[in-house]
């Protein structure tokens, strides 16, 4: 992954994928101000509407991306996943979903984030991309599986051609979870597996959402996998983190588009 700055913002990007527009977002380079400051991508949380909208051209500008043609879903920490054609309705919102596949050029699919985990993914053979958002529910509950299997139900893909990105998010030291987390990541997981790590001194259990998703995709036969280890509990220069900043925080974006 390389760090790109461009008309005043920051983000990074896979620079084998050459042929999409893409960038997972820094929080730098924005319009918004206060606990939002500066490039908030979440519409409904308090930031003004009109920063909020500055935010998005700005990013559709830095990577050269059809702003009106951009896609979202309604966040919800399932696994549910759409396919987008390119028929909105009318809606700002598609639907209520954690991951989205797509098979159209210039329709940029974008997400916000901040702590949960992004997953890009592109399948070059096919040209299909897909984008997913998992929280601890989602990755316990096989997000990162089925935006591969919508991809190879919807699209002919084949797991092995499908390249992921695994982007930054709130790292395993700093994401200590309680007894219902620890049960469901064993139970999707694996006790051994490693995607939980107790302490043997006091038993704080703590969880690795990049290791759990990297393990997830690789189950389903993905092997062309990049985790960018960027803990965004400790980058809040950088990154929001609703974690570290105690839900006071905004969202940064992530798009990706044919």
């Amino acid at each position: 992954m390389e760090r790109v700055e461009r008309l005043g913002l920051a983000y990074y990007r896979n620079e084998k994928w050459r042929e999409l527009r893409h960038g997972i977002f820094t929080r730098r380079g924005g319009a918004s101000g206060g606990q939002w400051t500066s490039l908030n991508m979440g519409g409904n949380i308090g930031d003004d509407s009109a920063a909020v909208g500055e935010n998005h051209r700005r990013i559709y500008d830095a990577v050269k991306a059809p702003g009106g043609r951009a896609t979202t879903t309604w966040l919800v920490h399932g696994t549910n996943v759409v396919t987008v054609d390119g028929r909105s309705n009318g809606k700002s919102c598609l639907a209520k979903a954690d991951g989205m596949i797509t098979e159209q050029p210039d329709l940029p699919l974008v997400m916000r984030f901040a702590d949960c985990v992004p997953l890009l993914l592109y399948d070059p053979a096919k040209a299909a991309i897909g984008l997913g958002h998992a929280g601890w529910r989602g990755t316990v509950n096989g997000m990162a599986a089925k935006i591969v299997r919508a991809m190879v139900n919807a699209y002919g893909s084949s797991p092995q051609n499908i390249q992921v990105v695994i982007g930054p998010a709130i790292s395993r030291s700093n994401y200590q979870v309680g007894c219902e987390v620890v049960r469901a990541a064993f139970e999707y997981f694996g006790e051994d597996s490693g995607v939980v790590r107790i302490d043997p001194k006091d038993g704080a259990a703590c969880l690795d959402l990049w290791l759990a998703n990297q393990l997830d995709f690789q189950r389903e036969g993905v092997e062309d996998i990049e985790v960018l280890r960027l803990c965004t509990y400790e980058n809040t220069d950088d990154f929001f983190s609703h974690r570290a900043e105690q839900g006071k925080t905004g969202r940064f974006g992530v798009i990706i588009s044919l």
